[in-house]
């Protein structure tokens, strides 16, 4: 199973990862490491593949319904899973983001690590300053996850009305205009305080082989990131 590991200066007991498509079981539109029930894949096929994955973590993962809202949630804690994002500051438990698309954001501060789900209604409402309020630590830092490239992601005026404050990460290609979902989200996250943030460098829609895309494919599987605390 390949997987991506941040590069960045977070503590040595942060560990986090995101999956690709590779590595699994699922068939075409699927194929292979799908960890979405909610997309037509056969549950059986789903089980197995988290179940390769889970070999990589020291629990099962805090698994979220996601809405394409702000709520932020204790990955620790029993309940609602409807969620778009979620934090803990016990060791061994798992966050987690399912994503095709949308942008999984990974944070890690002294005690505590986080994961959100940004997408572009997400990052309208907020969904990035309230992770960071919810984690509540100073000298927090960021890693950007695989999503769908600036060039890729062309949009209609309701985007760009979405973001006032962020007009340098919208641009027009052939009279059509595009954002830039790490572009604001860089821009979001250096307002709430977050200095330090790195990734942003794969887009899922230009690589076929490598990520699943929405956006590209329609019927698709999803792929995760993953951050947890280990003992120290």
């Amino acid at each position: 199973m390949k997987v991506i590991r941040p590069e960045w200066s977070a503590r040595e007991n942060v560990r986090a990862f995101f999956t690709t498509r590779a590595g699994g079981v699922s068939p075409s539109p699927y194929d292979s490491l799908n960890l979405g029930m909610h997309v037509g894949d056969d549950p059986a096929n789903v089980e197995e593949n988290r179940r390769r994955v889970r070999k990589l973590l020291p629990a099962e993962p805090c698994w979220l319904d996601q809405v394409h809202g702000t709520r932020v949630i204790d990955a620790g804690s029993e309940g609602v899973r409807e969620a778009d994002a979620s934090f803990t500051k016990q060791e061994k438990v798992v966050c987690a983001i399912m994503t095709a698309d949308c942008l999984p954001v990974l944070f890690a501060g002294k005690g505590s690590v986080g994961a959100a789900h940004a997408g572009w209604r997400g990052l309208a409402s907020g969904i990035l300053e309230r992770t960071v309020e919810a984690i509540g630590e100073d000298d927090l830092i960021a890693c950007l996850g695989p999503a769908i490239g600036p060039e890729a992601f062309e949009i209609g005026e309701e985007v760009l009305d979405a973001f006032p404050n962020e007009s340098r990460a919208f641009f027009r290609i052939e009279g059509k205009w595009h954002a830039d979902l790490f572009a604001i989200s860089r821009m979001k996250l250096e307002k709430s305080g977050v200095k330090q943030v790195s990734g942003g460098h794969f887009c899922t829609h230009g690589n076929p082989e490598k990520f699943f895309s929405y956006r590209r494919d329609g019927r698709t599987g999803r792929m995760g990131a993953f951050i947890w605390l280990e003992s120290i």
